[in-house]
């Protein structure tokens, strides 16, 4: 209940247009999903998660910063370049933190 209200008040102030989309990151106890949104036409443009990944023998970290570097590949086909970054009420460490310096190692701005 706590993580939804703080998610709430970050999204008073965070909005995804469509020159500058929105990084929503959601983190569950054994997956993590990122998805591109456009808030002005209520569209995800692109999506990525690990939960095809579960077979590797990979921590959920190194899941979470690959997570991060297709997401990127995805939006640099749609034609994205920056982002801004939605955590989902999550604190920025860990799977989070991960998923952020993923992207931006393949090449999206947050």
């Amino acid at each position: 209940m706590n993580r939804e209200r703080i998610h709430k008040k970050i999204r008073a102030k965070v909005k995804g247009v469509a020159a500058m989309p929105r990084l929503a990151v959601f983190r569950s106890s054994k997956y993590i999903y990122a998805q591109i949104i456009d808030d002005e036409k209520a569209a995800t443009i692109c999506a990525a998660s690990d939960a095809a990944q579960v077979k590797a023998k990979k921590t959920k970290a190194e899941r979470a910063r690959e997570v991060g570097i297709e997401i990127a590949k995805q939006a640099k086909k749609a034609g994205i370049e920056k982002v801004v970054f939605d955590r989902g009420g999550f604190q920025y460490h860990g799977r989070i933190k991960e998923v952020a310096e993923g992207a931006r190692e393949g090449g999206l701005v947050l």
